[in-house]
């Protein structure tokens, strides 16, 4: 195992996984070099993780300093949230992918000194939750303690930071706290059944599986998948009333379950590790069901930013509230939805592993749409301020943000939010999106995501190839593909056709092909490529009217634009003092102007165009139409991800339509 590092760097290392099509590349492999991608990783590496380490290291977030009370190193109180821990692990995994690619040493040296002091905190046994060793509370007592979630992101974490360094002192803890919830969780007792909530454990078994080919992590794996619905999710000495029924997957056995229900997060979590249990086991009944889940929350249940989470809470089945999470097909509120960060993160995590499995190009749509609007959103320009939930409607008053102490819906982005699970969640997204932009086919590689960057990975049977993209993308859709160096043999170049797209154009060498290329699915170049070969994929970005479902009630009327990937919003620093978001329609025959503005919030694309604004403003709840008069307005749409950069705003991602 000691040179499985050298070979095996991946996120999800799936290469020798059986029932895969699409197989992951090293991470640092894919280097990003200008552009959209590459500035947000540099400002990942300059100012998001350092920033947030400051937070987690210090009295704010105090993350480390529960670690230090755990280990004995000082005295204190266990703060922050019952899964504090699992966030703190999240932000050194980034720092992790942060030096696969500049391998600064400093980096490591931060890390060994922090994992010498979980180390002295973790127990004999390999058990480690510092609120409960702390405070002395008890192992396994209520589901809500998250311990599970804790495991996995400490699992997780020691694989990845093995996988690219090579070291083992975190991936030593790793193995020992997996050894620990074997021993806890094989038997199958009744009472721990119901511990699955926030199942992170699940991805993290799998992957020590594929490091250390031991079968029993896969095997315990699938222990939580298949505990999913085995016992009554009902009141319980471990599961609190808000916590019983469909909130927690629970109700139903994941292999029979037929829909996306419950918390949104811990759904997208459990579906996730289930995909990759049946990347090793090929399980058809997890496949057949995942299936059915990936339709109901894809294709009803999903927002256009591909966000998910129609609500906070108040939301009930047949026997519980839903906090955070799934509701009726087709019910989609706008300025209440909830859509929290981490939920949008874990649909792309969700969606990467179906691609990888069923070789699909419409997975790989919805792992872009949540990279470009859902995700992105959920931190400032700066990199220092963070979103947790993400309506697609703002309006001054409608809320009162001031009783939420943990922030985790207020008006404008937050420093630090004590509930913290998603700040870090969406670093390490960013730190590790190029382990996402290729895959590997059976005989070539797969372009999944466009940004400009050097590639430099080896095929399935071990030959290099290195590739050179130049693109604006997401700006524009000219994409330019270079071959630098490959084997001589013909090979498949695949490249992902967004389905958003019409009349895409692919030119080889200057030469347009004749094969037929269709939108939302692969198209597969196969020839004997030579260094020098250049590969142009043309995606025409029109600004496109969206509208939503007739049986979504919030949206009749109504329009979004969108341009190539990007969801974009009406906010209203670009309006008249005093104008509410609520005032603005579009005409339907208004012209539409895409405008890369390289001075606005780090270079956007923004829509302009003439608004049309309400003038008349009739009070009462219900009132007679008499006339309704509008006055025009020179204005523009900005990217949904860059709203509320600059100051307190109103912000709508649809507005209603002025039909002609």
């Amino acid at each position: 195992m000691s040179e499985y590092h050298k070979k095996n760097a991946a996120i999800v290392g799936n290469s020798e996984s059986p029932y895969v099509k699409l197989r992951s590349i090293n991470m640092g492999d894919c280097q990003w070099t200008e552009g959209f991608w590459a500035d947000k990783f540099q400002l990942c590496e300059e100012v998001m993780a350092p920033h947030m380490g400051t937070l987690l290291k210090g009295e704010v977030g105090h993350a480390y300093n529960n670690f230090k009370v755990a280990a004995g190193l000082m005295e204190g109180e266990a703060k922050g949230m019952l899964w504090h821990d699992g966030d703190f692990y999240k932000w050194m995994e980034a720092c992790i992918y942060i030096y696969a690619h500049n391998k600064d040493e400093a980096i490591l040296k931060e890390l060994d000194e922090i994992i010498d002091v979980i180390a002295k905190a973790q127990e004999d046994d390999g058990y480690l939750h510092t609120h409960v060793q702390i405070n002395n509370s008890g192992r396994w007592r209520v589901v809500t303690d998250h311990e599970l979630y804790n495991f996995g992101h400490l699992i997780q974490g020691g694989l990845i930071h093995y996988r690219i360094t090579g070291k083992t002192n975190w991936f030593d803890l790793a193995v020992k706290a997996a050894d620990y919830l074997y021993a806890v969780f094989g038997p199958r007792e009744e009472r721990l059944a119901r511990f699955g909530f926030n199942p992170s454990q699940i991805m993290s078994l799998v992957e020590l599986y594929r490091t250390t080919r031991n079968k029993k992590y896969v095997e315990l794996a699938d222990i939580f998948v298949t505990m999913r619905g085995s016992v009554p999710m009902d009141l319980h000495e471990t599961v609190p009333y808000w916590f019983t029924g469909d909130q927690c997957q629970m109700k139903t056995p994941l292999r029979e379950e037929v829909e996306a229900v419950g918390h949104a997060v811990t759904g997208m979590y459990l579906w996730a590790g289930a995909a990759d249990v049946y990347a090793e086991t090929g399980d058809q009944e997890i496949i057949d069901a995942l299936d059915r889940i990936w339709d109901s929350a894809i294709n009803h249940k999903m927002y256009l930013t591909g966000a998910l989470g129609q609500v906070h809470h108040g939301a009930y089945d047949d026997q519980n509230m839903i906090h955070e999470g799934f509701i009726d097909d087709y019910l989609m509120p706008n300025s209440t939805a909830y859509n929290e960060t981490c939920a949008n993160i874990s649909n792309a995590m969700f969606n990467w592993r179906m691609m990888s499995i069923k070789g699909e190009a419409k997975y790989g749509d919805i792992m872009e749409t949540v990279l470009y609007n859902s995700a992105m959103v959920g931190i400032s320009n700066d990199g220092k301020h963070y979103f947790y939930a993400n309506p697609l409607r703002f309006n001054h008053g409608q809320r009162e943000y001031s009783d939420h102490a943990d922030c985790t819906e207020s008006a404008d982005r937050e420093p630090y939010i004590e509930c913290f699970c998603c700040p870090p969640n969406l670093v390490r997204t960013i730190a590790k999106v190029s382990g996402w932009a290729y895959c590997l086919s059976e005989n070539g590689i797969a372009v999944n995501l466009y940004g400009s960057n050097k590639l430099h990975t080896q095929l399935n049977d071990g030959s290099d190839i290195k590739l050179t993209q130049e693109t604006e993308y997401p700006w524009d859709g000219s994409v330019s593909i270079t071959i630098d160096d490959c084997k001589s043999d013909a090979f498949d170049l695949m490249l992902r056709i967004p389905g958003w797209v019409e009349s895409a154009e692919v030119q080889v060498n200057g030469e347009a092909v004749s094969t037929e290329i269709k939108e939302g699915e692969f198209f597969v170049i196969n020839r004997q490529f030579k260094p020098g070969d250049n590969i142009v994929l043309s995606l025409p970005m029109s600004v496109d009217l969206i509208e939503g479902h007739p049986r979504i009630e919030e949206v009749r009327n109504q329009v979004a634009l969108r341009r190539g990937p990007v969801v974009y919003a009406v906010e209203s620093p670009d309006l008249p003092e005093g104008t509410k978001v609520l005032d603005v329609y579009l005409d339907e025959g208004a012209e539409l102007q895409p405008v890369y503005k390289a001075d606005m919030l780090g270079g956007i694309t923004v829509i302009e165009t003439n608004l049309k604004l309400r003038k008349d403003k009739s009070e009462g709840m219900y009132r007679k139409i008499k006339s309704t008069e509008f006055s025009d307005h020179k204005s523009q749409f900005v990217p949904y991800f860059s709203w509320s950069n600059r100051g307190t705003a109103e912000m709508s991602v649809f507005v209603p339509l002025l039909r002609r």
